[in-house]
């Protein structure tokens, strides 16, 4: 049984889109692109290696994926982008179009993720692919799921998890970098409890 660990850069305003770079993604006129950039220092770089670390594969939605296979294949003589080509990539996708990035699989649907998260390998790692994230929840397939959130708001843009089903979640461990980013990584925790403050008559 593999362990899928899902990530999300967020801003204070849960904004997700575009977040390494302005050509990332400008639909919708989005023109805020690698507002991350300024914030990644020590602390994030150092937790985001410690996510890739040892061997991993990549659950990517096609978006991502084709960002993804049109930057890393470029870099050569970089310990992370060898990582990063190296590790196999299952990408949820219904297009027919070839997936030229080496090493590429193409996964027809959530149930496809549930039967290879069910086979032995290394860790998937989900970054990025915001619309996979709401089925993958809603499936119950994810292990483990950092939130890094930055000191900005953005105000406009696509937004983490939208449509995701309810569910509680059991903070493991937190950190905050010295620029003001919240890292915190989570894991899941049931359904979600409610209460009232409302006092009784």
């Amino acid at each position: 049984m593999r362990q899928i660990t899902a990530g999300l850069f967020q801003s204070m305003d849960g904004v997700v889109q575009a977040p390494g770079g302005p050509d990332e993604d400008r639909s919708d006129g989005f023109s805020l692109g690698g507002w991350i950039v300024p914030h990644v220092g020590e602390t994030v770089g150092g937790f985001i290696d410690t996510i890739f670390d040892g061997e991993f594969d990549l659950l990517l939605g096609r978006s991502t994926y084709d960002i993804f296979a049109a930057h890393w294949p470029r870099i050569t003589g970089d310990a992370f982008a060898d990582k990063f080509n190296r590790a196999a990539k299952y990408v949820v996708t219904s297009s027919s179009e070839p997936l030229a990035w080496a090493n590429s699989h193409a996964l027809p649907d959530i149930d496809a993720v549930a039967a290879l998260k069910r086979t032995d390998g290394p860790k998937l790692i989900v970054q990025g692919s915001t619309t996979l994230y709401p089925a993958l929840l809603s499936a119950g397939l994810v292990d483990r799921l950092y939130l890094i959130t930055f000191p900005l708001i953005l105000g406009r843009g696509k937004r983490a998890l939208p449509g995701a089903d309810p569910g509680a979640w059991r903070l493991l461990e937190h950190s905050v970098s010295e620029g003001g980013a919240i890292i915190a990584v989570y894991a899941p925790a049931g359904a979600v409890a409610t209460g009232s403050f409302a006092l009784d008559d």
